[in-house]
């Protein structure tokens, strides 16, 4: 039997679905954003109905492109940002490698050791185990990578880790827009997805690469669409 799409029993067709997921990882839109600008072409979605494909669609999509991830540098860099959701700070987990991929991200209401544990056991679920790992000085990562990654050499020297730092705003860039996150889930899922779209976008995926770099996103979704 032919499974079913995840797109069956929506009102929409699944162009219209990604298109809008699409957007709203991409640039710096709201929902209402995003409503407003399929109103100018000619569908009517609430942004209500917005938000309910990003948090749907998005895990789908990424899971739908797994295979198609290059695999992780050996040299990475991992800290930690900041993002409100319902009125409290909540901290970010994020790594990315030599090349600028994205390896991961995680969102946590603490900064201790079992949030740090949580974060490399997604991270080294990607294939790849790090020669080198780049960090702030927070007390939990030398204790956690000796346990990990005991292979591993620890930089932990002031500035080193600007590069992480730097990609951070980025997401940043894409949160402003956003008028308070709720739940935490929601902060996981639009992070994620903007990870997601940022690896695309700089070639880490077997995706759209025969296609103009500024369409990569778009040819890369339409493939997964497919998929999910």
């Amino acid at each position: 039997m032919i499974p079913a799409s995840e797109f069956t029993g929506f009102r929409f067709p699944p162009e219209v679905i990604v298109l809008a997921v699409r957007w709203y990882l991409r640039y710096a839109l709201s929902y209402r954003d995003v409503e407003e600008l399929l109103t100018e072409r000619g569908l009517t979605v609430d942004h209500v109905t917005v938000y309910r494909w990003v948090q749907r669609f998005t895990p789908l999509l990424i899971d739908a492109a797994r295979p198609c991830r290059h695999t992780p540098g050996d040299r990475w860099f991992v800290d930690e940002t900041y993002v409100k959701v319902a009125g409290r700070w909540i901290y970010l987990y994020r790594a990315v490698d030599q090349d600028s991929q994205v390896i991961d991200v995680l969102a946590s209401e603490h900064r201790d050791l079992a949030a740090a544990r949580r974060f490399f056991t997604r991270a080294l679920s990607h294939g790849r185990r790090p020669i080198e790992v780049t960090t702030d000085k927070a007390a939990s990562y030398p204790r956690l990578l000796d346990e990990l990654l005991p292979a591993a050499h620890h930089v932990d020297a002031r500035r080193a880790n600007n590069r992480i730092e730097s990609d951070h705003s980025q997401l940043k860039t894409r949160l402003r827009p956003i008028r308070g996150l709720k739940r935490i889930r929601s902060a996981q899922t639009v992070s994620s997805g903007h990870a997601f779209v940022q690896n695309i976008r700089r070639g880490h995926y077997a995706l759209g690469l025969d296609t103009d770099p500024h369409l990569r996103l778009s040819a890369a979704f339409t493939e997964l669409a497919l998929a999910v």
